[in-house]
């Protein structure tokens, strides 16, 4: 099987109903991103970052995996996908993709203050009490800003033996995820999907550039995949 790598952004997501990762005027829900997206944030007020990721774990229960979702899931009776995805939710796997790689952490896993490498699965609120073994303080595991990307170095090594690149619902923004697809071998044809695609410097790979939602354009992929 060929082996399909998909990077995939909050674009695919929005179109399930999950608000993009901040609006235009530079907020996320209403609130500054460093109040709720940062190690200093959570610091100073813990109470309102457990709360801005309670609601959004909350809004998660209630979206369901789109078009896009559902038909990479459908493509591994054809290709060996992997998705590394920078969003937090679940829709991937939901949608029924087996091989998903969470760049930006998950909103349904919690993690220990102190000791990073202890991560619990969590589905209702997180509460100030709610500790770890050794009766640290839980956090939400998400990547915030100023933190390590602790699966970069996986996603590089997928992205290094990927057959096929899909880029799918990114403005190409956020970094080191942005930066992915330039360590596909130069032969490997790139895919990029998003309905309003933001310019792609210095690739030296093939390029073709479809310029739709995930839910339409992921189905046209799939399609120009089987035909080659």
């Amino acid at each position: 099987m060929k082996k399909l790598v998909v990077l995939t952004g909050a674009g695919i997501s929005a179109e399930s109903g999950i608000k993009t990762f901040r609006d235009a005027d530079g907020l996320w829900e209403g609130h500054e991103v460093m109040e709720v997206a940062s190690y200093d944030g959570w610091r100073n007020n813990k109470a309102l970052v457990l709360d801005f990721y309670n609601q959004r774990r909350r809004q998660l229960h209630e979206v369901k995996p789109n078009l896009g979702h559902l038909t990479f899931a459908e493509m591994e009776k054809d290709f060996d996908v992997h998705i590394i995805t920078q969003n937090v939710d679940n829709l991937h796997e939901q949608a029924g993709s087996s091989k998903v790689l969470h760049l930006h952490g998950e909103l349904l896993k919690v993690r220990s203050d102190h000791h990073r490498f202890e991560v619990l699965d969590w589905t209702t609120d997180l509460q100030i009490g709610d500790t770890d073994s050794n009766g640290i303080q839980l956090r939400p595991h998400i990547v915030w800003f100023g933190e390590a990307v602790p699966a970069l170095e996986e996603a590089v090594s997928i992205v290094e033996s990927a057959d096929y690149v899909a880029v799918v619902g990114t403005s190409l923004q956020v970094y080191p995820a942005a930066g992915l697809m330039h360590y596909a071998k130069r032969h490997v044809p790139v895919f990029y999907i998003d309905p309003k695609p933001a310019t792609i410097y210095d690739l030296q790979n093939p390029l073709e550039v479809i310029p739709m939602t995930a839910s339409e354009g992921v189905p046209l992929l799939k399609q120009k995949l089987k035909d080659e």
